[in-house]
């Protein structure tokens, strides 16, 4: 909704308060669902006929017992206990602070590495073979640190303030603000601009403000989430939340994200409890809000201080509020969004029945004549032989199915999402120093200076990052597909890539399967040096290769 000029007109003459304003101003009816750390379009279901009725028990039956074994295990899982064993977290160190990590990080030469102990530092103490090992997607873990400064330098209030200062933050897009009164969620977005008059305005008035993608405005959060993006193979997003003091701003609820919530400043109570039913462990899905009568007691009762930590699983339900005597910020990352198995077997599986129709007489056989008059769920109830024969070959059909699987193919697809998905890389200084982005060529004293920067056959390159490029067929062609030029807005760019030519494709393969070693141009596979040399200055132009040395100059 706009206001109009005497609306406005009458805030500025009154002073009136924001959250007051916009309480008048605001649609009826209920709020917008919260958004998720990572944006994606969800695609609505398609409404499936119900199956036969021989099928359909012995499935449920099954799916009933294996759900209520995964149920009952989240629940037998209790929450790992503090860790602040001083032995431990020495075992651990790769740096005293952010700033600190982030600098001997950058020295790392391997991108996976640079990864795994960038996550090891965020979780510390927690090995991080045993997080994966027991409690990743099982059940949540809170680390107590008692040091507030351990995160110092990834984000700040006064970072928050910069930002609404010099950046354009949109309501609805960037920023949101919320209340959660007497088991109520309102959203109080204004149209347009987030400026810091109104948006402090409704802080002050008991608001809570989230930023929904800090990754677009503050470098440091950028540098950690491309990152972390290669330890956990899917992006990593994040949100930061500001809460005023004695106020809650989010009703409860379960996300469909793996969440590292990392406590900033002040503090914040935490309640967290196990999945309500099978049906909601691990859930593709966020849920809607609850009443907290729907969601029975808390398995976690923590307050989290400033440099501690907590993790959940999607599918656990949380809220948050803060304590009189202080506000709170903290930045929730999150990661593994729509990367389960079923979301693979959702591209895998049209793609197995296509190829087996080609190939296979007996998917192309007709139906029987007569099927309606025994199948569906008019008919689900009888005992009927012709039943019995119908769903043996169903089950045939399903056992042989997997034989046309184009499994790789789907996971390249994913592969590409991904890549689309990913935050571009934070270069190192020497990685800058030796790629395209640090090259010497420059405007002076009216000429273009130092351009032609070109490779020999001695050269010594590597792809710039583990996961930045990756080959992948596009019908009859092959395209390289890479993340070097994508944005740091979510989606903001078209994924990018290039066709190989064919003669090309094993000197590619070969680059990325040597990572993170350096090879030389002469030792791509190609038919000719020329051949190599241009491919070479092609990926390096593209941003996508680095070499040992800084670039040598025609």
């Amino acid at each position: 909704m706009v206001m109009t000029s005497e609306q406005l007109g009458e805030m500025e003459r009154k002073h009136m308060s924001a959250f007051s304003l916009y309480q008048g101003l605001r649609p009826k009816g209920p709020p917008p669902a919260e958004k998720p750390s990572i944006q994606v379009e969800v695609k609505k279901k398609r409404k499936v006929s119900a199956a036969p009725a021989v099928s359909v028990k012995a499935l449920k039956a099954k799916r009933k017992k294996f759900r209520q074994k995964l149920l009952k295990a989240a629940q037998r899982e209790e929450f790992l206990p503090p860790v602040t064993d001083a032995k431990e977290v020495q075992k651990c160190v790769i740096g005293e602070s952010l700033e600190a990590v982030l600098t001997e990080l950058a020295k790392v030469n391997n991108s996976r590495e640079r990864a795994r102990k960038l996550l090891q530092w965020i979780m510390r103490p927690v090995p991080i073979k045993d997080f994966f090992r027991e409690t990743w997607e099982k059940k949540p873990v809170f680390v107590q640190r008692s040091n507030p400064d351990y995160y110092k330098g990834l984000f700040s209030t006064a970072e928050f303030d910069r930002i609404l200062r010099e950046e354009d933050v949109q309501y609805g897009v960037n920023l949101d603000v919320t209340s959660y009164v007497n088991g109520k969620r309102e959203t109080y977005n204004p149209p347009g601009r987030a400026l810091p008059f109104t948006v402090w305005d409704f802080y002050d008035s008991g608001c809570s403000v989230r930023m929904l993608n800090p990754q677009a405005f503050s470098s440091t959060v950028w540098n950690v989430l491309s990152i972390l993006q290669e330890q956990f193979g899917s992006m990593a997003g994040a949100n930061v939340y500001l809460t005023p003091p004695g106020t809650q701003g989010f009703a409860p609820h379960y996300d469909d994200i793996e969440a590292f919530v990392v406590q900033l400043e002040g503090k914040k109570h935490w309640r967290v409890y196990s999945p309500r039913s099978e049906d909601e462990v691990l859930p593709v899905l966020s849920s809607p809000n609850f009443d907290q009568s729907d969601i029975g007691k808390p398995i976690l009762d923590v307050v989290l201080e400033a440099g501690d930590l907590l993790y959940f699983p999607r599918g656990f339900i949380h809220q948050g509020d803060c304590l009189p005597e202080a506000h709170s910020l903290h930045i929730t990352i999150s990661s593994y969004q729509k990367n389960s198995w079923g979301d693979l077997l959702h591209k895998v599986i049209p793609a197995a029945l296509e190829i087996a129709m080609e190939e296979d007489v007996e998917f192309r056989r007709g139906l029987p004549l007569d099927y309606l008059t025994y199948m569906g769920v008019q008919n689900s109830d009888k005992e009927d032989a012709r039943r019995v024969r119908f769903l043996a070959r169903i089950e045939n059909l399903m056992n042989k199915l997997p034989t046309y699987a184009p499994v790789d193919a789907a996971v390249d697809q994913k592969a590409r999402e991904f890549l689309h998905d990913c935050l571009p890389p934070v270069l190192t200084p020497d990685e800058l120093a030796t790629s395209a982005r640090g090259a010497p060529a420059r405007w002076e004293d009216g000429k273009v200076k130092d351009v032609g920067t070109y490779m020999t056959t001695q050269t010594e390159i590597r792809i710039l990052r583990a996961g930045c490029a990756r080959l992948g067929s596009d019908r009859d062609a092959v395209h390289l597909y890479y993340t070097t030029d994508n944005s740091r807005v979510y989606h903001k760019e078209e994924l990018k890539s290039f066709e190989i030519q064919t003669e090309h494709t094993d000197a590619v393969e070969f680059l990325i399967h040597s990572y993170p070693n350096f090879v030389t141009v002469g030792g791509l596979p190609c038919d000719s040096a020329q051949d190599k040399i241009a491919l070479a200055e092609l990926l390096f132009e593209k941003g996508i290769i680095r070499t040992a040395e800084p670039p040598q100059i025609a």
